[in-house]
């Protein structure tokens, strides 16, 4: 049953279908799907029918490069225009010039026909109505950050990679964990030669210069962490 499928879909029709689903960024799965068979069946069908395969690959590559444009132009920054239309009457005398022009090209392509058949069909095929541009507007989209950051890490992955974000984040964590361990040491001992003074009103060397020596290795926690 889907060895006779697969003749509907090497047809142009079938192979439009296939590369439209291509290009909407569907994948082999969903494109199997659509078409009512198996994704084992597709890969069999790209195995033996070279039409399938080239138009699910070309038109995954229009794709692809269309995106690629538009996240560039992004990234970079680009400028748009933008038009507005309206539907206007045609000029009575505008018409009729094109009514003529319309009849004598009739007349040499139907040298049988009537007045009456040519009169009619100007009526019918000369639009009394178009389309004009009423205005024409210039925007500047300034660059997004995002798509530049996004473009930089996968094209220069080696200098712009995630990897390192994470190992700088990593970092600070790492520093921000010792200060806040460095800082509570610090309160105890204070808290301590507090308690010792008002108690006994001695003091203790010993606490003191453990917190002298905090003191002075203050910039030690960022030497060893990085």
């Amino acid at each position: 049953m889907t060895q006779a499928k697969y003749k509907k879909w090497i047809t142009q029709e079938g192979l439009i279908k296939i590369g439209g689903w291509a290009r909407d960024g569907l994948t082999d799965k969903q494109i199997a799907h659509n078409m009512g068979i198996g994704t084992s069946t597709l890969y069999k069908w790209k195995k033996q029918h070279v039409e399938i395969v080239e138009a699910l690959k070309k038109e995954k590559e229009v794709a692809d490069y269309q995106v690629e444009n538009s996240l560039f132009q992004r990234a970079c920054g680009v400028t748009i225009v933008e038009k507005t239309y309206q539907m206007v009457d045609v000029k009575k005398d505008v018409l009729e010039n094109r009514r003529t022009k319309f009849k004598n090209i009739y007349k040499l392509d139907h040298p049988k026909a009537t007045q009456e058949e040519i009169e009619q069909e100007a009526i019918e095929k000369v639009p009394t109505r178009e389309r004009i541009q009423t205005a024409e507007y210039v925007k500047q989209l300034p660059p997004d950050t995002n798509a530049a950051t996004f473009w930089l890490r996968n094209r220069k992955p080696d200098k712009y990679r995630d990897q390192n974000f994470a190992a700088l984040n990593k970092a600070n964590t790492i520093k921000a964990n010792a200060d806040a361990k460095k800082a509570k040491a610090e309160a105890r001992i204070s808290e301590y030669n507090a308690n010792q003074l008002e108690n006994s009103q001695t003091y203790n060397p010993l606490i003191s210069e453990l917190y002298e020596l905090i003191k002075e290795n203050e910039g030690h926690y960022d030497e060893t962490d990085n």
